[in-house]
């Protein structure tokens, strides 16, 4: 069962590895690797010195710590919330409600987004207007001010359910004992759940926030490509992953779209790594 997972990281992981190379050449798609000539850390040199590195570089950190800040926690309180929540109707609803968006591709998210921003008869708008908020329509996605809002928003609703069955699962292994005994000695719900559950799940929390920590570079794509269609939002919207799709694909600049790639991916395992050494100390860690 797990030859085609191991086999579907190697081809599509591992492999292409070998491509990296193309950092250290002046790429030539006629002539392959071997025959292509060699220039060591040029392009690295030119990314570092671009006037776009800054640009790039502030606005993938943001973004990704702004997903981290709000995205990562939202699920771990839904899953708190909804433990809490004894009729099960109720509660088998809401999961469903919540987890359904993730399997919603971002295309169909963004033209929803995109629907409910509208300027002409988007519902937000509307709203905003019928309760005197605004007076005329706002053009939400042409706006620097509000992007990063809803792309954050967006991010959320469509991760959030999903997410939270992992915790529910984590904390559905919890004793009810446990929490009999502390209802005894007469602690509240809110305190239960400070002293019982979120100590039980807590390993399960650090190694998802290791792994979002080694993410942090990896600020979105399909999400920022598909809302940011508006070329005035590029000072906020550019970030690593699409400043590579449009130099390295739209440009042909191949190998200057696999050094930033690739300085991407070291950046990416040294906060993995620290991040790893850090949780050690609390006695949960990856390896």
């Amino acid at each position: 069962m797990v030859v085609p997972a191991i086999l579907f990281i190697l081809i599509f992981s591992y492999i292409p590895m070998y491509g990296t190379l193309m950092a250290f050449q002046d790429y030539n798609i006629f002539k392959g690797f071997w025959e292509s000539p060699w220039v060591g850390f040029k392009h690295f040199e030119m990314f570092f010195h671009s006037p776009d590195f800054w640009l790039v570089m502030r606005n993938t950190v943001v973004i990704s710590l702004l997903k981290l800040l709000i995205g990562f926690p939202a699920p771990i309180l839904l899953a708190l919330m909804l433990n809490e929540v004894r009729k099960m109707a109720f509660k088998r609803i809401v999961q469903t409600i919540s987890y359904l968006p993730h399997f919603m591709s971002w295309v169909i998210v963004a033209g929803f987004t995109m629907s409910m921003l509208s300027t002409d008869n988007g519902s937000i708008n509307i709203l905003l207007q019928k309760v005197n908020l605004i007076d005329e329509p706002v053009n939400w996605l042409s706006t620097t001010e509000y992007f990063w809002g809803i792309l954050i928003s967006a991010n959320v609703w469509k991760e959030i359910g999903f997410a939270s069955i992992i915790y529910l699962a984590a904390i559905s292994g919890v004793n009810p004992d446990m929490y009999e005994a502390a209802s005894i000695d007469g602690a509240g719900k809110l305190k239960q759940m400070y002293l019982i559950t979120i100590p039980a799940i807590m390993p399960v929390v650090i190694i998802f926030l290791i792994l979002a920590i080694g993410n942090l570079l990896s600020a979105g794509f399909e999400d920022i490509l598909l809302l940011a269609t508006n070329p005035a939002l590029r000072e906020v919207s550019d970030v690593l992953d699409t400043y590579v799709y449009r130099v390295g694909i739209k440009s042909s600049r191949f190998s200057y779209a696999t050094a930033v790639g690739l300085y991407k991916a070291i950046i990416s395992i040294g906060l993995l790594t620290a991040a790893n050494l850090i949780a050690r100390r609390t006695g949960n860690s990856l390896w």
